[in-house]
Order: C-alpha cells, then structure tokens, then sequence
C-alpha cells in the first residue's frame, strides 16, 4: 500500500507540473512565431527570422522556466543546427555541409576552458577544505562582535566569490552562520544584516573576477574577437564599482547591527571543524597551484600566456596529483557551462544568420546617445536579472549589446562589460540569484527585507559601472 501511493502521489506530481510546462512551452512557442513571422521586419531575410523566433523562444523559456535553464540552451543549439545549420536551407548553401559546426564550436572556446579552470579550483579548495578554514578564521577573530562579524562575513563572501562560485560561497558560510544566528531572538535585526550582507557581498563579489560570475564569461566571449579581455583587465574595470557597491550595502545593513549590538555565539560545527581527509601534501599543492594561477591570471599583460591557457593549470596539475578525482568532476557544475555555450552559440547565430545586421540598422536610425544607450542597456540588463537568472538574461542581452556597440560605432567592451556587471547587481527579490534564495530559505528574511540593499544595488549598480568602464576604455 504505501508503495502504490507513493506512485500515486508522485504521478500525480508529474501531471500537474508537466501540464503545466507544456501550456509555458506552447505559449513560448506561440510568442516566437508572433515575434518573429508576424509583423513584416522590411530588410530581414528569412534566416534572421528564424533566428529571432530561437532568441524569443529561448527568452521565454528562460523568464517562464517552463524547462530548466540548460535545457533551453540545448534546445537553442539544437534548433540552431537545425534550421539554421541544415545543407540546402535558410541559412547554407547545398554543398556546405559542415556549416552546422559553427554553433557548437563555443563548447570549446576560451571562456568555456576559463570558466571550468574557475570551477575546478572551486572544487579543489571544497575538499581539501581550505574555504572552511578560512571561514573558522574569521568567525574566531570576529570574537562573535556583530560589529566586527559583518564586515568580515562579507569581505570573506566577497573574495571567496571571486575565485569559487558563489552559490557555494553562500551554502559554505550559512553553515558556519546558522548556530551562531539561532540563539538570536527573531525579531533581532542582527540575523538579517548578516544574511543580506552575506548574499550582497556574494553577488558583487563574482563582480570582479572573468570566473566570479558566468555573466563575465559570456561577455568575455563575445569580446574575444572585437576587443579581447583578459584577467587583470576585467578586474581593472569591474573591481572599482563592485568595492564602492560593496561599500554602499555595509554602510546600509550595519545601521541596525550599531542600534541593536549582539554577540553571537562561537560554536563551530562538527563538521566543519572536521574538514575533508586529505593528506598534508595535497593541501600544501593545492594553495601553491591556487596562487600560482591567480598570479599567472593577473601578469597576462606581461607573460603573453592567455588567460584560458593559464586554466589548464590547475585542470592538469590538480588531476595529476589525485585532489580532483572522478567524484570531483562528476560534481562540477556542468549545467553552467551547457548555459554557457548556449549563450555563445545564440550570439552566433544572431550574427551568422543577418539578424544582428538588422538590429544594427535599426539601432544606428536612432538619435540616443552612446553613453545613453549602454546607461538603458545595463538598466535594462539589472530589471530582467531580477527576474531570472542572470546567466540566462546574460544569454539575452549580451550579443544584442554588441550588435548596438557595433551600430553606435563605439569600443564593445564599453557596452558589453557595465552589461554584464549590471547582471550581477540584481539581487532585490529572493529569486534574483541563488545566493538570494539561499538566504530565504534560512527562514529569518521576509521578501521585503531585501528591497532597501536590492533597490540600492539596482539603481547604482548600472551607472556606477557605465561611469568606470567609460572612464577606463
């Protein structure tokens, strides 16, 4: 009996979520043959059309999440090869029949081997459990003061997420957070500060780095051909605005932590002070490896090696000496990097197919100035990361900003870069970013409590970045 009702019960789950998807799926549908066949697009051949019906289709699958996030990018390059990639169709002539290739070939570009590099150091540090350390450290010299705690829980969250994930960044702290802030009375100010400080100084931190953030991945990839980006100089551009924001937030969330003092208790988990067995000697190279690329990231300009090469350091050295195993690589997020590829490979067909061409004219009719233009962009970029995840509005946005750079006749990093970066500063809705959600789930933050720092972070966020990034190109 109780197995034919859990298979009821979970049948019955399947049904009303599939339906549910299918009508998100079909609406979808229906909004990219509206979008793209409707209206007339004078100038627009019928391989712009088709490409427009893939980025409708792919924007509203991503905005509604009628199918996970990867999955859409499987389908664009699925449908890219399909229609766009066929011998003989829209797009290619009889004869070509490798053609297709070109929309699978981000799979293996430079910010692809980048953002892996990024994410197996990640996964190098969990095990051997370098980031737990780092975390017991400061929640014991913090001496459990609120005061002293808050800017410490954030600047570690924000070097963390410039190297690791941010999710993990969030998840890895939370832990060390949760005994200390369950001794505290609910309606105490001091929990929430410390939750919101914890995800705002995530987000802003995968800000600063090429690996912090898939956003900067995406952006460098489009940037490769036009203006290439590397370590240090994303850094250079992305790094001021995310400090003066990170400045900003603590300012905000420490004046109730100043009107209502805690300590808070420094009980460490069982777990964490545990750590990951590994031996002495792995610990040691694997510190060595992790500075020895961020050295190599940052001295690009003067090595000459570029930055995705410099990622097989850590891939082959952490491999050879067993810190990365096979449990490992099978837990690296590899639905990111499918996002990923998905991205680059919509902006090539965007391109490939003379839709950006298009959208280039149509952007050049209009009489707004460059500056102007990135400013709405980047707005615009902050609103729909509020409402989706920010790799995905990534996906979006970014080559269509390098389709108006181009028509604006202006540097495509000073449009692309404030883009992506502004991705990264929408974090005013728990579903803005999984950090966000991370800290709703604790059950000590209210929807509302992230509206004062999220709004902050909206409005200056994508100014603050235009400003820096025009300043420095």
């Amino acid at each position: 009996m109780d197995t034919r009702f859990e298979i009821h019960q979970s049948l019955r789950a399947l049904e009303f979520s599939s339906g549910r998807a299918v009508l998100k799926f079909l609406g979808c549908l229906l909004a990219a043959w509206a979008a793209a066949f409707w209206p007339e697009h004078a100038g627009l051949a019928d391989a712009g059309r088709w490409s427009l019906a893939i980025v409708v289709l792919g924007a509203g699958l991503w905005i509604t999440e009628a199918i996970p996030a990867f999955a859409v990018a499987l389908l664009i390059i699925g449908l890219q090869i399909l229609i766009l990639g066929r011998p003989g169709g829209v797009l290619l002539g009889a004869d070509d029949l490798q053609g297709w290739e070109m929309f699978v070939k981000p799979w293996a570009s430079p910010p692809m081997w980048l953002f892996f590099g990024g994410l197996v150091l990640a996964r190098a540090a969990e095990r051997t459990g370098m980031d737990r350390h780092l975390a017991q450290r400061v929640m014991r010299w913090s001496g459990g003061r609120a005061q002293v705690l808050l800017p410490a829980l954030m600047g570690l969250a924000f070097v963390l997420s410039m190297f690791m994930s941010n999710t993990a960044t969030t998840a890895l702290m939370l832990v060390m957070l949760r005994p200390a802030l369950a001794s505290l009375p609910l309606d105490s100010p001091v929990p929430r500060s410390m939750l919101l400080g914890l995800a705002v100084a995530a987000n802003l931190g995968g800000m600063s780095t090429l690996i912090g953030s898939p956003p900067n991945a995406i952006a460098a990839g489009l940037l490769e051909r036009d203006t290439p980006v590397d370590f240090l100089r994303w850094s250079l551009l992305a790094l001021p605005p995310a400090l003066l924001l990170f400045g900003i937030a603590w300012l905000l969330l420490m004046r109730p932590v100043r009107r209502s003092p805690a300590t808070l208790p420094m009980e460490m988990p069982v777990a964490m002070a545990q750590g990951v067995p590994v031996r002495r000697w792995q610990r040691l190279a694997t510190l060595a490896i992790l500075v020895l690329t961020v050295v190599l990231w940052i001295s690009g300009s003067w090595h000459g090696i570029p930055t995705a090469v410099v990622s097989f350091v850590p891939i082959v050295a952490l491999s050879m000496t067993g810190v990365i195993g096979r449990d490992e690589i099978k837990s690296i997020e590899w639905d990111v990097l499918i996002l990923l590829a998905g991205g680059l490979s919509l902006g090539v067909g965007i391109e490939a197919s003379g839709l950006a061409e298009w959208l280039a004219r149509s952007v050049h009719s209009t009489a707004m100035p460059p500056w102007l233009a990135a400013l709405v962009l980047a707005w615009l970029a902050a609103l729909v990361s509020n409402l989706m995840s920010n790799t995905a509005a990534a996906n979006i946005l970014l080559p269509v900003t390098l389709i108006i750079a181009h028509a604006m006749q202006q540097g495509a990093a000073a449009f692309v870069i404030p883009v992506a970066l502004a991705c990264s500063a929408a974090m005013a809705l728990p579903i803005s970013t999984p950090p966000n959600a991370l800290i709703y789930a604790s059950g000590r933050i209210r929807g509302v409590d992230y509206l004062p720092v999220g709004l902050t972070m909206f409005l200056l966020g994508p100014p603050l970045a235009v400003a820096w990034v025009w300043l420095m190109r």
